[in-house]
């Protein structure tokens, strides 16, 4: 099924409320990059961007590294996405997740912003054709189903059990990995075709560990969707 409740979250009041009218971290009047422009004419993104400021504040790295420089890199995520809301959104959140402070109404609002790019991208798209993985913040793409098994690659997601998990390769190289069966994964066939969505870019790592990168995906065949990691064990694991 496609996520119409997260898709109608987008546009709800109540989401609004949720945010007050907190924010930005930053004086207005002295915006000048096309983000920091968007974030001041909006104020639910007013508000991210204060949460935002918040946890950093109690922030601690986890693997040692530099407070700073781990910020600057989730700052310039935030700033590539120029105007684009579904994008800032991902980056501010993935900002949040980072410093361990993620509201619930962020995480369901960045979901719900990046299924409706997705759609609109598919629905400007009707002959799709499989483009790179994406690897910035925000982006989207097209692909397809290579494999579909359980999470350890041993058997057919089809026919295995529950509790044996849920894994899928795609013809652009991407992955998905879930200690549980996926409904997304599991209503889907191997060689459906895929918008994916990178919503998570892990920041605090140790170094050269790129594990854990977080994509939302549409299968466009079964309908089905999902929000999953590339690895069983995010950046730093076993």
């Amino acid at each position: 099924m496609w996520t119409t409740a997260l898709l109608v979250a987008a546009s709800m009041p109540g989401a609004t409320s949720l945010a007050h009218a907190d924010g930005p971290s930053f004086d207005c009047r002295k915006a000048q990059l096309p983000t920091e422009k968007a974030i001041c004419a909006d104020p639910q993104l007013s508000a991210i961007d204060a949460l935002v400021t918040k946890a950093y504040g109690g922030f601690e790295p986890a693997f040692g590294g530099d407070k700073r420089k781990i910020a600057r890199g989730l700052i310039a995520d935030r700033n590539a996405c120029k105007t684009d809301t579904a994008c800032i959104v991902s980056a501010q959140n993935n900002a949040l997740q980072t410093y361990g402070n993620a509201p619930s109404w962020v995480e369901d609002y960045n979901i719900a912003l990046i299924g409706r790019k997705a759609l609109d991208l598919a629905a400007k798209t009707p002959k799709p054709i499989d483009q790179p993985l994406p690897a910035s913040i925000g982006k989207c793409g097209f692909t397809h189903i290579k494999a579909l098994t359980t999470r350890l690659g041993d058997d057919p997601l089809e026919t295995a059990s529950p509790e044996a998990g849920s894994a899928a390769t795609f013809t652009n190289g991407g992955t998905a990995v879930s200690y549980d069966r996926e409904p997304g994964l599991a209503s889907s066939k191997v060689g459906d075709p895929v918008v994916m969505c990178l919503i998570v870019i892990p920041r605090d790592c140790p170094k050269d560990d790129l594990r854990g990168k977080v994509y939302y995906a549409i299968d466009l065949a079964a309908k089905g969707t999902w929000a999953l990691p590339d690895s069983e064990h995010l950046c730093g694991g076993a």
